[in-house]
C-alpha cells in the first residue's frame, strides 16, 4: 500500500467507478446477508465506499481494496449495531427463488432461508455471514468483529443450531 495522498487522480477515480460497477452487487449481497433490507444494505455499501475512496489510489491491487472496503462495510455494520442505527429490521420483500438442488430433495426457497438467517440475533448472523458466505476464517471474523475467537466459534455454533431448529426451515421440510 502506498502513502494516502488526498482525492483521487481522474485515472484512479475512473478505476474505482469501474470497480464499484463490478463489485458493488457483491458488496450489496453481504450488506443485504447483515441487515436483511434493502435500503439497509444500499445505505451500508454507500457509507463504507464513501469511508474508502479517498484511498482507493493508495492500493497497488483491487484485490487489496476490496480487503479494505469489506472490512469497512462489516465494521460499519457493527457500528450500525452498536448505536441502534436500525429500530426494527425485516426481511425485504423480494420474490423468492430456489437456492439450491441437491440430489433428490426439493430446492429450497431463498426466501425461508432468508427468514431464518434474518431470525438470528445479529452478532449471530454477522459471524454466519463472514464465516460461511464471505469464507472466512475464525481468526479472520473475530478480528473483523473485534471479538475473541472463542465468541466467533460460540455464536457459530449457536447460529448454525438456530438454523437448523428454524420452523422457516423445518416447514420447508415437512413440505417436502
Amino acid at each position: 500500500m502506498q502513502a494516502d495522498n488526498g482525492p483521487p487522480s481522474s485515472d484512479a477515480a475512473a478505476r474505482f467507478d469501474a470497480y464499484v460497477t463490478e463489485r458493488g452487487g457483491e458488496l450489496w449481497r453481504s450488506a443485504w446477508l447483515l441487515t436483511g433490507d434493502v435500503h439497509h444494505a444500499e445505505d451500508l455499501v454507500q457509507a463504507a465506499l464513501l469511508r474508502t475512496y479517498g484511498r482507493f489510489a493508495a492500493f497497488d491491487s483491487e484485490r487489496h481494496f476490496e480487503a479494505y472496503v469489506r472490512t469497512t462495510l462489516f465494521r460499519t455494520f457493527v457500528s450500525w449495531r452498536r448505536r441502534r442505527h436500525w429500530r426494527s429490521e425485516m426481511p425485504s420483500a423480494l420474490e423468492p427463488d430456489t437456492v439450491a438442488d441437491v440430489g433428490d430433495d426439493p430446492p429450497m426457497q431463498a426466501s425461508d432461508l432468508r427468514r431464518a438467517l434474518f431470525s438470528l440475533p445479529r452478532s449471530q448472523r454477522a459471524v454466519l455471514v463472514l464465516r460461511y458466505f464471505e469464507d472466512m476464517t475464525v481468526i479472520e471474523v473475530g478480528e473483523l468483529l473485534q471479538m475473541p475467537t472463542s465468541t466467533v466459534k460460540s455464536h457459530a455454533r449457536r447460529g448454525l443450531v438456530a438454523l437448523r431448529r428454524s420452523p422457516h426451515l423445518l416447514e420447508q421440510d415437512m413440505h417436502s
